[in-house]
């Protein structure tokens, strides 16, 4: 127990009384551990989660005929889905690696242009002291409640007058940074990050940029990964902005799944395909950065 002041000290409140529960259930030699019916419960919450993708997988194995007649034509999918997937792949409609390389580069250019810029503000906000800081803080948090649709046609505007309708960059640009990842940061630095650190950089020499890089960013990582994990797949799946203006010859792959609907006929179970090959890059993602991902969400939970 003499531990817990010195874990408060170093780690905040929230570690402490972590380590001071964990002490607490070894009292006597006995460590509780959560019951059967937890790993039960947990389960059945994974069996939820996994069920759109199967069923996803399902149909797009199964014959078109067959779906319109039963919801669920077949319980099991079947070798069949890679002729599907090539199918998709060797569309006639869309270059389906055109579609993916665009899909990479407006994921891969927004999550790294968020965690930079959402790293410098949330440094500045918490960090630094400057006329309207709070007030400013206050009106970045504001904009989160302003729908999206809301400005649509205003940007569209612009991005028509930049002569950018049709191009990437009409994507990546309006997205370099968000009010949420500024927010998310702001709150992560203010607890991570100690006033002392900072001070002791500048006595030592370094300028306020370099204290942000060798300083504020080391520390930041943990909620900087997390944050360019759910930028990355927010934009992987954004449909609505790059549908406005994007078109056919440059799309991104939710795009691309759209064009695989024809005219007069709508193949689901090639769609299903096409979005369940859409999903394995995601899928690899998470099974290698998964770790990294809970333990930022962990980390803001105790700094929270």
């Amino acid at each position: 127990m003499s531990s817990i002041p010195a874990i408060q000290q170093s780690a905040g409140k929230g570690a402490a009384r972590a380590a001071a529960r964990r002490a607490n259930r070894k009292v006597g030699g006995y460590d509780r551990r959560p019951h059967v019916v937890i790993y039960v419960l947990l389960a059945l919450v994974v069996l939820i989660g996994l069920l759109p993708l199967y069923y996803t997988l399902v149909i797009g194995s199964s014959d078109p005929v067959a779906i319109a007649q039963k919801a669920l034509p077949q319980l099991f999918p079947d070798l069949s889905i890679f002729d599907k997937f090539k199918e998709v792949v060797n569309a006639q409609s869309f270059s389906f690696w055109q579609a993916v390389w665009n899909s990479v580069i407006i994921a891969v250019v927004v999550s790294a242009s968020t965690v930079m810029f959402s790293t410098l503000a949330g440094f500045a906000f918490a960090k630094l002291r400057f006329p309207g800081r709070r007030g400013l803080l206050v009106f970045v948090i504001a904009t989160m409640a302003v729908p999206t649709q809301l400005g649509v046609v205003p940007l569209y505007i612009v991005m028509s007058k930049l002569g950018w309708i049709g191009h990437l960059q009409a994507v990546i640009v309006p997205s370099l940074v968000g009010a949420f990842g500024v927010f998310w940061m702001t709150q992560y630095l203010e607890e991570a990050l100690p006033y002392e650190l900072i001070e002791a950089a500048r006595v030592d020499g370094a300028s306020m940029f370099r204290t942000f890089w060798a300083i504020a960013l080391p520390a930041a990582r943990p909620a900087a990964a997390m944050l360019a994990l759910f930028t990355f797949v927010a934009q992987w799946v954004n449909f609505f902005w790059p549908s406005i203006v994007l078109n056919n010859q440059n799309p991104t792959l939710p795009l691309a799944v759209r064009l695989l609907q024809q005219n007069y006929f709508v193949d689901y179970s090639l769609i299903m395909a096409g979005v369940f090959l859409m999903t394995l890059p995601l899928l690899v993602l998470f099974a290698f950065a998964g770790r990294q991902l809970v333990a930022g969400i962990m980390a803001g939970a105790v700094k929270g």
